[in-house]
This record gives structure tokens, C-alpha cells and sequence, in this order.
């Protein structure tokens, strides 16, 4: 493949110096803003990467404030049932560096906050992130190391908040289908479907 970017340099070219104001909004640590778009975030998504498992991007998910802010610097991310992959578990393990972006349903704007991860199995923090008596296994406590709100533009461009953009789910796959054909054999995807949504109501935490 041709014309690849393989500097800084090349990049430059194309994009230009960025703007006082891009520099100026990163906060080394979360203040009232940042505090009140986590409070009304029910979603994130949540980047790590080693040198041994490579790139992961994991959803999180929950009512707003799940997330419970720690300190001006740190915040802390409960780790709910899944499917015991663990993959983001296994990269900060090598790489403590995770990426998050917050969403908020109907909010243009996006939260980002870039830190590093300590992964605690304290009983008082358990206790405090459960559910219904329910404690995560594990928490997920984030230092901040940088902390801004991103722009709106993607989700414009998207308009992934627009009511008339909602996919209708039946024009894919169901689930049972796609996993019938992603494991090979071993699944039968009408049994899965139809026993699928009980399953996640008893696993969500």
C-alpha cells in the first residue's frame, strides 16, 4: 500500500499545528464539569493495550454514576459480569495506560479522560459500587492524568442520537445466528435466541 504516514513530520503536513485552546481545556484533574457529565454518564468505552495482547476497546455500562469519583484525581470503574475474557483486565495488568470516553444520551459533547489503572478488590469499595447486594469483582480505581471535553462534531456527523437513525435490530443477524456461525459448529442459534434475553436479566450483575 502507498502513500502511508510514517512520521511526525507527514502528519504535520496534512493537519497543521493544533490551537492554544486544544492544549489549554486538558485538566490534569476532574473538576465540576468533569464531575457532573460522570454523575449523568451511563456509558463509556474503555481503550488498553500491552505488548503482549495488543489493542482492546471495552464497553461499560450501568445508570448514571456508576462511575463514583474518588477524588479530583481519581475514580474508580466497576468491573460487572461478562464474559470472563478479561482482556482489558490482562492488558492493564502489563500496561496500567487506559483511554476513556464517556458518553450521555442526547449530549453532543464526549467526556475524555486518559490516566493509569490499579486494579482493587477492596471490601469497602466493592461494597460501595454493588447492586442490589451485588459487589463487582473487582474495581477498576483510574489516576487521572488528563481529563477534557471533546467536541461534538463526530456525534453530529453520526447522528447517532436522532430517534429517525434507530437501526431496526431485525435488520442483522440475531445473536444466536451470528455466534452459530462465528464458533463453528456446537450452537443452536434459535435455542440461544430464545433463552437469551433471561439469561442476561439474571447475569447483569
Amino acid at each position: 500500500m502507498s502513500h502511508i504516514i510514517t512520521t511526525t513530520d507527514d502528519l504535520k503536513k496534512i493537519y497543521g499545528e493544533r490551537s492554544p485552546r486544544a492544549d489549554k481545556k486538558v485538566l490534569q484533574k476532574l473538576d465540576k464539569h468533569c464531575r457532573a457529565f460522570i454523575a449523568k454518564c451511563p456509558f463509556l468505552s474503555m481503550a488498553t493495550s500491552s505488548p503482549k495482547l495488543g489493542a482492546d476497546c471495552s464497553p461499560k455500562g450501568d445508570a448514571p454514576g456508576f462511575v463514583k469519583v474518588l477524588s479530583d484525581t481519581q475514580l474508580a470503574i466497576p468491573d460487572r459480569p461478562g464474559n470472563n475474557r478479561i482482556d482489558s483486565l490482562l492488558n492493564l495488568l502489563d500496561n496500567p495506560q487506559v483511554g476513556l470516553l464517556f458518553m450521555i444520551p442526547g449530549v453532543k459533547e464526549t467526556l475524555r479522560i486518559n490516566g493509569v489503572v490499579q486494579i482493587s478488590v477492596e471490601p469497602d469499595l466493592l461494597k460501595d459500587l454493588s447492586v442490589d447486594g451485588k459487589e463487582p469483582r473487582c474495581a477498576l480505581v483510574v489516576t487521572v492524568h488528563e481529563a477534557y471535553i471533546h467536541c461534538a462534531k463526530s456525534i453530529m456527523r453520526s447522528e447517532i442520537w436522532n430517534p429517525a437513525k434507530i437501526v431496526d435490530r431485525k435488520a442483522l443477524p440475531s445473536m444466536g445466528q451470528i455466534l452459530a456461525d462465528h464458533v463453528a459448529g456446537g450452537l443452536d442459534a434459535d435455542e440461544y435466541d430464545a433463552t437469551m434475553e433471561g439469561r442476561y436479566q439474571k447475569s447483569l450483575y
